[in-house]
């Protein structure tokens, strides 16, 4: 079956950030995850794809050519739908009932990450698994190439597809960021402050251009520096908590849900290295967390989310990244871990009120501008390779989604194509946080560093018990 939208000759520029994305230097695809609570039935995945996903946006039914100016452009064509459905038969499994698909899952998902879509049809496409797991009794996987939207477009995308699945008639609910407005945001107060945001502001742009350009971190258990990062696989895998039990901590010590978050993750982080090699885990070690850009304090609803006429949260890729030092693990914080949590709020604040990533963003464009988008992608991909993981975060319904009568009971999602030997993604939904790892394989030890993650929220909690 084929679908056609307007007529061929419409061409849309590529925005910057989609150039940087397909290029020599960087191809970063998204791996939206959905776990089935039914068996899948495949039957309805044309129609669905057809009548829903499409018309979302212009650039599911494009593809990038380049025009007589060697200009990227987004051009839409005709749109053959089962050259995007993928469905894979796995070997026969052992003859009973039980056996589950995890290991050929696992392997299915490694090799898949590291396919590059082809130029010449959009660039996505639906797995359909329909062998049950431990997790699921079948999973849908949207592979997304980044240069299509962000996690934020992106989201918007799939939740139009989706349903409540306890009311098909009501909206999904999203939960809203309420940012404290301090009295220092006055007039005066930003006076006061001007020589202070104006000192952190050069010192984290200065920090932030030395560690895309010079400085790397160490070679440790999480950072191989490997020049294979192209072809190479990863492994994925993920631990899911407690959204109350996040919401418990960061009300105790008065910081972010992100706060907690990256304290968690940079103690797990540390943990690992000590398990690997005790040396390692005071060695220097960066995370990139990546921020929406977006002026606004929250999802909204899923019309704002792909109304293309709101700029506040307009599709496309609106983010930039904070250069956060992953805490080392003294003797006095393996006994009070809650200091992880502390160091990752004092620094994400201290960079967060400065304005070096806007200054970042200049830097760039002006890159661009004088060099050309190649030039801005390695740059991006130097920024990547010197550090040692990426963080990103999506927020998710509180109710539980539901397509083609298919209940969806876990949700996850993975970035892929990173330079990094390890990339972090977190995901709310249902009441659960889900944070997902991207491992290079046969380097970072899978089912170690889930453990160490899941020993990390169990001995900050009980450190939590003591205040």
């Amino acid at each position: 079956m084929e679908r056609f939208e307007g007529e061929e000759e419409i061409e849309e520029p590529v925005s910057p950030t989609g150039q940087y994305l397909t290029s020599s230097s960087l191809s970063v695809y998204i791996l939206g995850v959905l776990e089935s609570e039914v068996p899948i039935d495949d039957s309805q995945a044309v129609p669905l794809l057809q009548n829903l996903f499409l018309p979302i946006n212009s650039r599911f039914s494009s593809i990038m050519i380049k025009d007589k100016n060697g200009e990227k452009k987004w051009k839409k064509v005709k749109v053959k739908l089962e050259d995007h459905i993928k469905v894979p038969t796995f070997p026969n499994g052992k003859s009973s009932n039980n056996f589950l698909y995890d290991e050929y899952f696992d392997e299915y998902m490694s090799t898949m990450a590291m396919q590059h879509l082809t130029q010449n049809k959009p660039l996505w496409e639906l797995h359909i698994i329909k062998y049950p797991t431990s997790n699921a009794k079948g999973t849908l996987v949207f592979k997304l190439h980044h240069a299509l939207g962000d996690g934020f477009s992106l989201m918007g995308a799939l939740l139009t597809c989706m349903q409540r699945a306890d009311n098909t008639s009501l909206p999904f609910t999203l939960p809203s960021r309420k940012r404290t407005k301090a009295n220092s945001n006055t007039k005066g107060g930003v006076f006061k402050k001007f020589p202070s945001i104006l000192f952190q502001t050069i010192s984290e742009f200065g920090w932030s251009f030395l560690k895309s350009n010079l400085i790397e971190d160490d070679l440790t258990p999480i950072r191989s520096c490997a020049e294979d990062f192209k072809t190479r696989q990863i492994t994925i895998s993920n631990v899911t908590f407690s959204l109350d039990l996040i919401k418990e901590l960061k009300s105790k010590l008065e910081v972010s849900i992100n706060d907690v978050l990256a304290g968690v993750i940079f103690f797990g982080i540390r943990l690992y290295m000590q398990e690997i090699n005790l040396k390692s885990s005071q060695t220097q070690s960066t995370a990139l967390v990546l921020l929406n850009t977006r002026n606004i304090e929250g999802y909204k609803s899923v019309k704002e989310m792909i109304d293309k006429t709101n700029t506040r949260s307009a599709w496309g890729n609106q983010y930039a990244f904070l250069h956060v030092p992953i805490p080392e693990l003294s003797d006095s914080k393996y006994e009070n871990p809650l200091e992880f949590i502390m160091e990752a709020h004092k620094d994400m604040t201290k960079k967060k009120n400065s304005f070096a990533t806007p200054l970042t963003g200049m830097l760039l464009d002006f890159l661009r501008k004088i060099r050309g988008p190649e030039a801005v992608a390695s740059y991006l991909r130097s920024t990547l390779r010197n550090s040692s993981t990426t963080i990103s975060n999506i927020i998710g319904p509180v109710e539980q989604m539901a397509v083609a009568n298919h209940p969806i009971k876990g949700f996850y999602f993975m970035v892929a194509g990173s330079p990094e030997s390890l990339t972090i993604t977190i995901m709310s939904y249902m009441g659960k946080v889900r944070i997902a790892f991207g491992l290079e394989k046969d380097f970072v030890d899978k089912q170690l560093f889930k453990t160490c993650m899941e020993n990390s929220l169990e001995m900050i909690k009980e450190a939590a018990k003591k205040i």
